[in-house]
């Protein structure tokens, strides 16, 4: 094998950057909130993921003290919501740079409910939410330790909305809910098929 070897403080050399298509696909982390005045807000994440299970810890990261995180910090809590291929457009919608006052619920066409364990809204559209209060606000720091403008928001799952449609013999259907997945470039998504699973058990 021939490898393209670069040192990512110099740059990749190449017409896009690289690492978030190797990284890929991931979990979208739509993630509604709401500001201290009330003011609902829902944006999408590439930078998402599961991080334990008792408790669920999950998390996202915002490059940029952005709407999202700034509630957060402000409210302690935020919600998740799947984001199906049938959502697509609407989660893209979400993604749009627009003000505070702006309540992208409506701007994506999808109705906020209020969350009944926290205090953010969920899209009633998605058929899996996770209410979640803030566990961790953690700033990003180089390897030098010098601090980035990059935010890492942890969240406790506190309660779980999931489709009943998509639960069979006790297990969720991740082939039935059709996820949608960040990959490279500027535009790139995936689902999942069922052609594309493969079993394999942990050895021993």
């Amino acid at each position: 094998m021939r490898f393209h070897v670069y040192d990512p403080a110099e740059g990749h050399r190449l017409a896009h950057d690289p690492l978030n298509a190797i990284v890929a696909p991931r979990p979208i982390g739509w993630i509604g909130s709401r500001d201290a005045e009330g003011r609902n807000n829902l944006a999408p994440f590439s930078f998402f993921n599961l991080f334990n299970y008792i408790p669920p810890i999950l998390g996202f990261c915002s490059l940029g003290w952005k709407d999202s995180v700034r509630n957060v910090a402000a409210t302690g809590c935020f919600t998740w919501n799947l984001c199906t291929e049938a959502l697509a457009e609407a989660m893209n919608a979400s993604s749009a740079a627009v003000p505070p006052e702006v309540d992208e619920f409506a701007l994506a066409g999808v109705t906020a409910l209020v969350g009944e364990a926290v205090a953010a809204p969920r899209v009633a559209e998605s058929p899996v939410s996770f209410e979640c209060r803030l566990t961790q606000m953690i700033r990003l720091t180089d390897a030098a330790g010098a601090e980035i403008d990059a935010w890492l928001a942890l969240g406790q799952a506190v309660r779980i909305h999931i489709d009943e449609r998509l639960v069979a013999d006790g297990r969720f259907d991740t082939v039935a809910a059709r996820p949608l997945l960040r990959g490279g470039g500027a535009a790139d998504y995936f689902t999942i098929s069922a052609s594309a699973k493969r079993i394999l058990h942990r050895p021993g």
